[in-house]
């Protein structure tokens, strides 16, 4: 599920942050390492390893020298975490080749080491507002480990091949020490892209990434684009604005996407992997959209599937960039399926988002599961068996990584709940333009509330025994309590 993107910028005042230092606080985040971890990490950092099968590490550093690809990295201004590199070119007969070199955290991280216990502690880099709290210790993220520009590192990369019309066509991965060439920015790159001053590499960006959009097209895909929320302090009031992401992050995330695709394929072939899930949504939820479609005024003709219409939108529009945050409840209910051996593979082995089988592959340095992604990949390409390590830790993963993303998702709460608070806590007793756009089946006279503008998403409740809130309708209401840290939005009809 997308997450939902809030940044504070540096306009915002002393008390919104020192709200969510105390939230962090509340939730128990961790601020620092433990000792152990942080010293394997600065050691690892100066001599990284690699893995052999049974967990252990080799003593010398004996890798594939791949660094005479040109790799490149793009990523938000000022990102030190960098996962991915790729170059892109033409194949001589036709069609394309992706290089997309994967930071490989497993050369820094022992299997059972106290590094690896805090990694599998953690699960996630948590993402606040205001920070970050990260996965692994900075020396690796945005270190040894990062593919940072004009530095050698070790990568586990992946070529795959594409036809004419971007359909994938062979994979393969491999381990490789390579040399990212430049660190470039969504805007920059979006930039060159539109002026056509781009080199050939990144200007099969945009002819790569509409092909690949075509693909997701025809498998009757969903991608939610949404858009980031920012919260700046002006003449002593919070406001909210929305930012769209760039056709170039799109492009950008196809390459990932491709990637995930092709991971997945992989461990499906070789009978052992880790899959990214998620059931189609119910005929109920989407009823429920229906009616925020038609209260935003936002056409959606019966012929057309969900699928197309999200495709019509355009994020740089407030009513439009409510309607896609009220989207990403549909791609709740992902999870994570392991096979081992089984055949024929796991039913449920399809990502309805995705509308194909799916792994997360391609963010190690922020997400647990990709660090085994990577191994179950290289041993399937080089048609060998998983590392014992890697399978000995396969039956816990799902669970781990769904108490990793439940605390990632109460985190995002609390932060939307904090943020929201702050942006109107001078404004209780006002009232507001509103849209009901969700009721609680057992008591039909609470429920969700989605503001004009600002754009606040918060819980609405008429007085006991009153009527029942009509969902999908326009309402006023009047906010009753906000306070940052203290009390979350709450609205009464007016």
């Amino acid at each position: 599920m997308p997450r939902l993107h809030m940044h504070v910028t540096d306009a915002a005042d002393a008390p919104l942050r020192a709200a969510l230092h105390e939230l962090r606080g509340t939730l128990e985040i961790p601020h620092h390492f433990p000792p152990t971890a942080q010293a394997e990490a600065e050691s690892a950092a100066r001599a990284p390893r690699i893995p052999a099968a049974d967990g252990a590490v080799t003593t010398e550093h004996t890798l594939e020298d791949a660094t005479d690809l040109p790799l490149f990295t793009i990523d938000p201004p000022g990102s030190l975490d960098l996962d991915q590199a790729l170059f892109l070119s033409r194949r001589p007969g036709g069609g394309y080749r992706v290089h997309y070199a994967i930071a490989d955290v497993a050369s820094f991280v022992t299997p059972g080491g106290a590094l690896d216990a805090e990694a599998h502690h953690r699960v996630t880099t948590l993402y606040f507002p205001d920070e970050r709290v990260p996965l692994h210790p900075s020396v690796l993220s945005e270190g040894a480990a990062s593919l940072l520009p004009d530095r050698d590192r070790p990568a586990v990369l992946w070529q795959l091949d594409l036809d004419a019309e971007g359909a994938l066509t062979s994979t393969s991965v491999r381990r490789a020490l390579v040399r990212s060439r430049a660190k470039l920015d969504y805007a920059g790159v979006q930039r060159v892209l539109d002026d056509e001053t781009a080199e050939e590499p990144l200007a099969l960006l945009r002819e790569i990434g509409l092909l690949r959009e075509g693909q997701e097209v025809a498998r009757g895909a969903i991608s939610l684009h949404v858009p980031e929320q920012e919260i700046v302090e002006h003449d002593g009031r919070y406001t909210l604005a929305y930012r769209a992401p760039l056709p170039a992050y799109a492009w950008n995330a196809q390459i990932s996407l491709l990637t995930g695709m092709a991971a997945a394929d992989l461990m499906l072939a070789s009978g052992t992997g880790i899959l990214r899930t998620l059931p189609s949504a119910p005929d109920g939820s989407v009823a429920r959209l229906r009616l925020t479609a038609r209260a935003l005024g936002i056409d959606w003709p019966h012929h057309t599937s969900y699928s197309a219409l999200i495709r019509t939108l355009d994020p740089r529009r407030a009513d439009h960039a409510a309607f896609l945050q009220d989207c990403t409840a549909l791609l709740r209910g992902a999870g994570y399926t392991v096979f081992d051996g089984s055949a024929p593979p796991p039913s449920e082995a399809l990502h309805a988002a995705v509308a194909a089988p799916y792994a997360h592959a391609t963010a190690p340095l922020r997400r647990l599961v990709d660090r085994y992604t990577s191994e179950l990949c290289l041993a399937a390409s080089a048609g060998e068996e998983p590392p014992a390590w890697v399978r000995s830790a396969l039956p816990a993963l799902p669970r781990e990584m769904e108490t990793g993303t439940q605390r990632a998702n109460q985190v995002e709460r609390a932060c939307v709940e904090l943020v929201e608070a702050a942006l109107l806590r001078d404004r209780v007793g006002e009232t507001f333009e509103a849209l009901v756009v969700d009721i609680q089946d057992k008591d039909p006279t609470h429920g969700t509330v989605h503001l004009y503008d600002p754009a606040v998403i918060g819980p609405v409740e008429t007085a006991p025994e009153g009527p029942a809130l009509p969902l999908g309708h326009h309402i006023q209401v009047r906010l009753a309590e906000a306070e940052p840290g203290r009390a979350p939005v709450r609205f009464t009809p007016a």
